[in-house]
């Protein structure tokens, strides 16, 4: 990292490169309404190489959002329903064996792709859950005795339903984890949902759209987002904040203590620098700025603090909590 700043050339190439993004938000605006810090958060966590976990209610197109952008970005897209009975070998594929020559073939299954949709993610046992894991942390897959490596660009978007808890499972702390962001999404406004009428109730489906960029381009943009300026101010920022939520009464936040039951792991101190700089790339800036920090910091924290029955009863959300530490850490 250069320590005096971004350089002229530096800056050069990120207000160009940048517009790529732009032109790939301003396109899936025509598609989806009243979703762009969705579609801005997904593209925070394809530029930092993260995954991401979306909750809300049904109908808010989450699958939309994610196809769409697939799509624009040229990349190669899978839906997998989540259910009870599904098994890691529909996750990952199998070996299937040809009796002709005595012989096992490798079948490669959906989670082979770009961009992973796992929708109702919760609702699937413990074993695809590790099988999901595996790829997500590891980059790669085993089916039988080999493994097998995935693409470069590879985004998993998992999905929870907040409504219907029968019949589901819950994920455990590790697993939550290692997702980068967890967005939680609501209803669109009145003016936002008329919208949503006048351009989708036809019969007839819309009609598709040219990529914008490509796997390749990505690539690229990943070096120029590792260039990204991030003063050492701000890194202590975001190491403030993280802290916080381990030991509220160093940072002046003694009553917060009896809420939280434990803190964000180190990986959210990583993600919140990574996915600064990456957000910082698609506003068009070479160096992260305290507001990118603020942006994110909910959506990396909330899943990774875990509260007490306290909080529970006192109905404090982890939200609240990163709403309390915010306010109350310095900017610098």
């Amino acid at each position: 990292m250069n320590s005096h700043g971004p350089t002229a050339l530096l800056v050069e190439q990120i207000q160009s490169e940048s517009g790529l993004l732009t032109r790939i938000i301003a396109a899936a605006a025509t598609v989806i309404v009243g979703q762009r810090q969705l579609i801005e958060r997904i593209l925070v966590s394809i530029l930092a190489n993260g995954h991401i976990l979306v909750e809300g209610v049904p109908g808010l197109a989450k699958t939309t959002a994610v196809k769409t952008l697939a799509g624009l970005i040229d990349a190669r897209f899978q839906r997998i329903q989540f259910t009870p009975d599904l098994l890691p070998a529909d996750l990952v594929g199998t070996l299937i064996y040809n009796p002709r020559d005595g012989m096992f073939t490798t079948r490669k299954g959906p989670i082979f792709a770009n961009i992973v949709l796992a929708d109702e993610v919760n609702r699937a046992p413990a074993k695809v859950h590790s099988a999901l894991l595996e790829a997500m942390e590891e980059r790669q897959v085993t089916i039988g005795d080999a493994t097998y490596p995935l693409d470069g660009l590879f985004l998993v978007m998992a999905t929870q339903n907040p409504i219907e808890q029968e019949g589901t499972y819950p994920l455990p702390e590790a697993q939550l984890d290692r997702f980068m962001m967890k967005i939680t999404i609501t209803y669109p406004t009145w003016d936002e949902e008329r919208q949503i009428i006048r351009r989708s109730a036809h019969v007839s489906p819309l009609g598709g759209f040219e990529p914008i960029v490509h796997s390749a381009d990505i690539m690229r943009l990943r070096g120029l987002v590792d260039a990204i300026y991030l003063d050492e101010k701000i890194e202590q920022y975001i190491l403030d904040i993280v802290s916080a939520t381990r030991t509220p009464a160093g940072a002046g936040l003694e009553p917060l203590g009896r809420y939280i039951e434990y803190g964000a792991s180190p990986r959210a101190s990583i993600y919140l620098a990574v996915a600064s700089r990456a957000l910082a790339f698609i506003r068009g800036r070479a160096y992260v700025v305290p507001q990118d920090v603020k942006d994110l910091a909910t959506d990396i924290l909330r899943h990774r603090i875990i509260t007490t029955y306290e909080a529970d009863v006192d109905g404090i959300s982890p939200d609240r909590l990163v709403d309390d530490i915010l306010a109350t850490i310095r900017v610098p």
